[in-house]
């Protein structure tokens, strides 16, 4: 195994036994950075941490009233959680998690075609009209996205993991400043993507996990199914039975008034349940991936091991992804002085009206 998978050392569990991904979140905190003594690494905090509101505002219900709310979302809709994933992701590798992809405007993030379908705004703009009433301008939309996302990926199956809270919201959101990679990316590419934003190898095969549950638009694939590196032809390690099942709801070419750019699950295993398993490492590992870049797994030796583990270890994922999840929420967070309390996630507050008529 490769020197530059972390953890790649370890005797491994499950019927995989090659790695040993065992980040059980024993937290010590040392300095500025979070010690998760199993895996020998660590998160930076970044100026973070554990139930800043109940400990350092007078908003000691926060963290209660956010599991509150999302409980109720997600009892009426279980999509809330793949939706509120995906907001995050487009949120934190971006400018870091600063709340910039919940701002409103025609060249805002929102308005960058990789974030075309993003979802779940309602989810976050009900909790915050709940802590405003609670405890007017104190709980970032930044802690509220990585508060909430915690509780939807928890009730669909995820581990709990620990959030670390204390961000402020960014003040800027530009269209010109979304550089996220498309789904039909190679491996080696999205893992320098990963890198470059301070990430590795097991935190990409990880958060991808994060496909188990959701879905995508037929365009996204529509290249794998009908002219793959234009050859003109199906991704020839699509299997057989799902490419058949994929051309059915994703026709190359629509029929007039049939839906222009339908969706479709990215783990059939899952669908309507949106829950999260590792049923989608085995698929993978089955040729049965929707998108490009999951499939990709199987094209480095390092993508393998990972998805194989995690197919042949739940707990192992489970761990995994909690520590990667939280990595990637330590990014780019403003804390102290820096950026504000949004009084609204959809408006800075110099641009909400409601504030201006108190100035």
């Amino acid at each position: 195994m490769s020197n530059n998978y972390r953890g790649g050392t370890g005797t491994g569990t499950g019927t995989g036994g090659l790695l040993k991904v065992f980040v059980v979140l024993l937290l010590n905190i040392v300095g500025t950075d979070l010690v998760l003594v199993d895996a020998g690494i660590s998160v930076p905090l970044n100026g973070l941490m554990l139930h800043y509101y109940a400990n350092k505002t007078t908003c000691k219900r926060a963290e209660y009233l956010v599991k509150l709310e999302v409980g109720k979302l997600w009892n009426i809709d279980r999509s809330i959680t793949p939706a509120l994933l995906r907001l995050l992701y487009s949120d934190c590798l971006v400018t870091g998690c600063d709340a910039s992809i919940l701002l409103d405007g025609k060249r805002s993030e929102k308005a960058a075609p990789q974030n075309s379908g993003l979802r779940g705004f309602y989810v976050l703009d009900r909790i915050k009209e709940v802590l405003e009433e609670e405890c007017p301008g104190i709980v970032s939309c930044a802690d509220i996205l990585q508060l909430a996302t915690k509780e939807a990926v928890a009730l669909a199956g995820a581990p709990k993991y620990p959030v670390f809270t204390g961000r402020r919201d960014g003040m800027k959101s530009n269209v010109s400043s979304v550089d996220l990679p498309p789904p039909s990316i190679s491996w080696n590419k999205a893992l320098a993507y990963f890198q470059l934003k301070g990430l590795d190898v097991l935190d990409l095969g990880t958060l991808l996990g994060a496909h188990t549950t959701g879905v995508t638009h037929c365009r996204y694939i529509l290249d794998r199914l009908y002219n793959f590196n234009n050859t003109g032809r199906s991704d020839p390690s699509m299997d057989p039975t799902l490419l058949k099942q994929l051309r059915k709801s994703c026709p190359q070419a629509p029929k007039p008034g049939a839906t222009q750019d339908p969706v479709v699950f990215l783990n059939p295993a899952t669908g309507k349940n949106y829950s999260f398993t590792n049923s989608y490492y085995q698929r993978v590992l089955q040729n049965k991936a929707v998108l490009g870049i999951d499939q990709e797994f199987l094209s480095s030796k390092d993508g393998f091991r990972i998805a194989n583990e995690f197919a042949n270890g739940f707990e192992d994922l489970r761990r995994s992804f909690a520590l990667a999840i939280s990595r990637m929420g330590s990014l780019g967070v403003l804390t102290g002085e820096k950026g504000e309390i949004r009084r609204s996630c959809r408006c800075t507050n110099d641009d909400n009206p409601t504030l201006k008529g108190l100035k």
